[in-house]
This record gives structure tokens, sequence and C-alpha cells, in this order.
């Protein structure tokens, strides 16, 4: 009988099949045997293949990260109301991020010890800010309700939520409880935007 032709990867089969390997290396054996030998291994490809792609090691570190957070990336709650908008946006940031933030704290920790950047140069260049990303969505949508002062978000202020989320779970090691996001929402975020919150 003849065995079917192994159909070959290009294009984004291709990079999605590496950024899948490079996440399960970081995942299993952490920042300091995340190689492109061991990444191309992994990914049944060549190492001239990542280069092309990610010619520095960081490159691919960040693109992996990336790919991590966007795989699974939450809906974006739209209930007609802010608190209510925000509150299940971060609910669901932390059921689907409190596997991911210890493991980029390590990471983070480990680039830092070796390449000597501040840790928030690390932050940006592993995180960084995405415009349009969902909070942003949220935060337009209230602006057209007439909710928020857009004058008010500065981008302090429109990251400030996710960022306390973050550092709770990095200090903590384990997802927020309920009431704590909602103390983040109704006792930092919407007094910030001069919003009054309601129960």
């Amino acid at each position: 009988m003849d065995l079917e032709p192994v159909r070959r990867r290009r294009g984004e089969d291709l990079e999605r099949a590496i950024l899948d390997a490079a996440w399960g290396q970081l995942a299993d054996h952490g920042y300091d045997s995340f190689t492109y030998e061991a990444v191309a291994e992994r990914a049944g490809t060549s190492r001239s293949v990542l280069y092309r792609r990610w010619p520095e090691r960081d490159d691919l570190v960040a693109a992996t990260f990336d790919h991590a957070v966007r795989k699974d990336r939450p809906e974006i709650p739209d209930t007609g109301d802010l608190r209510s908008d925000v509150i299940e946006l971060l609910s669901s940031a932390n059921r689907t991020r409190a596997q991911l933030m210890p493991l980029m704290s390590t990471v983070m920790g480990s680039y830092f010890a070796q390449s000597g950047p501040t840790l928030a140069e690390v932050r940006e260049r592993i995180l960084g800010h995405r415009p349009g990303g969902a909070m942003d969505i949220v935060l337009a949508r209230a602006v057209e309700r007439g909710e928020v002062d857009p004058a008010r978000l500065t981008p302090r202020v429109r990251s400030v939520a996710f960022d306390l989320v973050r550092h709770d779970m990095l200090t903590t090691m384990q997802p927020l409880s309920e009431e704590a996001i909602v103390a983040i929402v109704d006792e930092v975020f919407l007094p910030l935007l001069g919003v009054v919150p309601h129960t």
C-alpha cells in the first residue's frame, strides 16, 4: 500500500508549529535550555528556518511569549457596562494566564541575569503594549457610551488593572480570587477614571 506523502509545512502553519515547539521547550526546560537546536529538533525543522525568521534568540523568546498569550486570548466582553466588562475581562485573563505568569517570571529573571538590561526593558521586550488589545476595545466602547472621559485614559491608567493582576500572580504564583479582581476594579481602576463603582 502506498504511503500518503508527508505534507510540507509552510508559512503560518510552519511558524505556528515552531512557536508551539518553542513554548513547549520553555515550559519543559526553561530559558537556559532554550536553544535554536532544541527548538528546531522539537519542531521537526532546521535551525536555518528559525534563524531566517528570528535572527536573535531574544527575538524567538519574545515571539514565543506573544504566541502563547494569543493562543488562549479570551473573548472581549460586551455587557454594555464598563465595570462588568472589566471584571469579566480580568477574570477571564486570570483563568487563562495563571500558568503563564510564573513561567514568564522565571524566563524574565534568567534573561535579565544573562543579558543585563533593566527589568523594565525585559518586560517591554517580552510583553510590550499591544494597541487595540482587549482593554483598549472595552475602554473605547465605554467612551462611546459616555461612561468615561477619554482625557483620563493615559497609558498608565489603561494598563493599571492588568498590571495589578500580573503583579499579584507573579507575587503569589496563584490565580487571583474573585474578591481581589473586584477590588482592583472598584478601588483602583474605576476611581482613576472618575467612575463611581456600582454593584
